[in-house]
């Protein structure tokens, strides 16, 4: 099964995110928990989150993925942006246990000068703090391009944030391999796509992947500035998504799409995604 899909608006609700997924050919989605670049939070009728759960079973959808705002920042020093992180993940996370399966994708964040190692720590603690051993839902570590202090750049980065938490809550912790991201920070997924996952595999794990952002770059290989492309658009190209959608390795993950188009734009690339589909 070939799992597509891409990243769709909160705004009318849960199940009619499972609505305009299925009018478009994608089997699963991504959508933001709250708004991305502000603090507004409106917790869902528990009864909608119920109709999506059910739309989701009815139609075979690999789990959502709900991204975490970019106004988190789970690596800062400052407590205030700290805590807001803590306590706003905590709140993403509760929502989530009525979605079975649901994956929650968020940021490591940016150290902002006190350096990586006290970034990496201050990501891991939060991590501890919010998630608890008896949950379902996966916490995912987004790997990042290496814009300015942003931790998550290397695979090791990523590991060393994952060693950090604790034996019992890491079984709760995966990561989310974003193409855009991985290529701008200089791994060459396009063109050696299995020397990347192999590397992955040594350093983190194939077993802790479970989700992957399908974005061209407009950027060359190590640019380190994150500006994602249309698929095939971009420096990543045509032959190079065909490459890592039917790497066997990882053909079984769901592809979530945050390349910058509407919703007909996504519906052509999910249909060219499926034709390049083996």
């Amino acid at each position: 099964m070939f799992y597509i899909g891409c990243h769709l608006s909160v705004s009318g609700g849960y199940e009619a995110m499972g609505k305009t997924a299925l009018s478009i050919g994608a089997n699963t989605f991504q959508y933001f928990t709250r708004n991305p670049r502000g603090r507004g939070f409106r917790r869902p009728a528990k009864e909608d989150v119920s109709a999506l759960v059910a739309l989701m079973t009815e139609n075979g959808f690999a789990p959502p993925l709900a991204h975490a705002p970019y106004t988190f920042n789970p690596a800062s020093a400052e407590e205030r942006i700290w805590n807001y992180s803590r306590d706003s993940m905590k709140e993403d996370l509760e929502v989530l246990e009525d979605i079975p399966g649901a994956l929650y994708n968020f940021h490591p964040g940016s150290h902002v000068g006190i350096g990586s190692e006290a970034g990496i720590a201050n990501c891991a603690r939060l991590l501890r703090e919010v998630i608890t051993p008896g949950q379902s839902t996966r916490v995912l570590i987004e790997t990042m391009a290496g814009k300015g202090s942003e931790i998550g750049r290397s695979f090791e980065e990523i590991r060393a944030i994952i060693d950090s938490v604790d034996a019992d809550r890491r079984p709760h912790v995966g990561v989310c391999l974003d193409t855009c991201h991985i290529s701008d920070g200089g791994y060459d997924i396009a063109n050696d796509t299995q020397a990347v996952l192999e590397a992955f595999d040594d350093i983190i794990g194939l077993d802790r992947l479970y989700a992957i952002h399908l974005n061209d770059s407009k950027n060359p290989m190590g640019a380190a500035k994150d500006r994602h492309e249309k698929i095939g658009d971009g420096f990543l190209g045509l032959d190079g998504i065909a490459g890592i959608i039917n790497d066997p390795r990882i053909s079984h993950l769901p592809f979530y799409l945050e390349t910058p188009n509407e919703l007909d734009g996504y519906a052509r690339e999910i249909a060219l995604l499926k034709s390049l589909r083996k």
